[in-house]
């Protein structure tokens, strides 16, 4: 086994707390229900264990070749999201599984792919799929009428103006279609009266709450981790890493 592959574009939040809560040791299986660059992963495999990694990114297969060139014989990648957790432990042959680890929320290499939509600091096209299906992000703020746009807003990036933020998004698609991550951003700007200079920019919960709507996050961590608690044997351990309010009361 050899450790000599680029530095994943993605450091893992709080790695050494995950490894020691997951505590693996030789011969355990772990699932990765989020592989992404395979940080986690290659910490996992190190220890000796096994690892059975999910993600439902097609763009992860690059990360995913070289961890099972690395770490041969102890790791294979199932594409599928949180939610196929216990068919893809099926589908793996493993008899037992020992531990699981979910790093909720999008990637900082996700984010820095323009071409995926997920940022208002990069123009690219409104897309946010996390995986190469579904409804887009444009879909969303082109067609969804006023009262579920502002609902998606409140509820899922807790925008207090979410109304507000509706309406001039209706206002606006009349004339022109959204197709761009800028375009809507400036348009939520100029709708909440935001500087571009604020801390926080006034468009960051409306993209939080579009990326939530195109991906279903929250029902796929509710059915993943019923998976996950289904699925781990006695004894188990089950570690997940969450970033915001509405991820952290699902898991608690």
């Amino acid at each position: 086994m050899t450790d000599d592959s680029p530095k994943s574009p993605h450091a893992p939040v709080l790695l050494a707390e995950v490894i020691e809560a997951l505590a693996p040791a030789p011969g355990d299986v772990v699932i990765d229900a989020t592989f992404g660059a395979g940080g986690y992963t290659r910490a996992i495999l190190k220890t000796g264990a096994q690892v059975v990694a999910l993600d439902r990114d097609p763009t992860v297969q690059s990360h995913a070749d070289a961890v099972a060139n690395d770490f041969r014989g102890q790791f294979q990648l199932i594409r599928t999201p949180f939610s196929g957790l216990a068919q893809a432990f099926a589908d793996s042959g493993k008899a037992k599984l020992d531990g699981a680890v979910f790093d909720i929320g999008v990637s900082s290499m996700q984010l820095d792919q323009a071409e995926r939509g997920f940022s208002f600091m990069r123009d690219g096209p409104l897309d946010m799929r996390m995986s190469d299906e579904g409804a887009t992000a444009a879909d969303i703020v082109n067609t969804w009428d006023h009262g579920p746009l502002a609902h998606i807003f409140k509820l899922y990036g807790e925008e207090r103006q979410s109304g507000r933020v509706a309406t001039a998004i209706l206002r606006r698609r009349v004339e022109q279609p959204f197709t761009r991550t800028l375009d809507l951003a400036e348009v939520v700007e100029k709708a909440l009266g935001g500087r571009r200079g604020a801390p926080i920019h006034p468009a960051t919960r409306v993209f939080q709450a579009l990326r939530i709507a195109v991906n279903d996050e929250l029902g796929e961590l509710e059915r993943g981790l019923e998976a996950a608690e289904a699925t781990l044997a006695p004894g188990g351990r089950l570690a997940v890493v969450t970033f915001h309010s509405l991820e952290d009361r699902i898991v608690k």
